[in-house]
């Protein structure tokens, strides 16, 4: 599947049993270099919904898989993994009205 935004595909060295890699067209170095924008918020949201799209129509029963991780490159050369709804917390922008 690919749209403007992202391109995405099942892993050809699966870590499960459903693994889709889902990547955005525009190169991004590491997840430091997301920030509280409207526009990269937008981004990790539309990746994450077309990762649960995917699942839906590979496993429609498949109410116990889980979208949960997104690779975090920076912490040396293994990486590691952030759970995106946390990562989705952080980049989170901040309102612009106030009390």
């Amino acid at each position: 599947m690919q749209d403007e935004k992202v391109v995405a595909f099942q892993d050809i060295k699966p870590a499960a049993y459903r693994h889709y890699l889902v990547i955005s067209v525009d190169h991004i170095p590491t997840v430091r270099d997301l920030q509280r924008r409207a526009e990269d918020y937008s981004l990790v949201r539309h990746m994450l919904n077309v990762g649960q799209e995917l699942l839906q129509q590979d496993a429609p029963q498949s109410n116990q898989y889980r979208w949960k991780h997104v690779k975090y490159l920076s912490l040396g050369p293994l990486g590691g993994f952030i759970e995106a709804e946390k990562l989705l917390e952080k980049i989170k922008p901040f309102s612009s009205t106030s009390s």
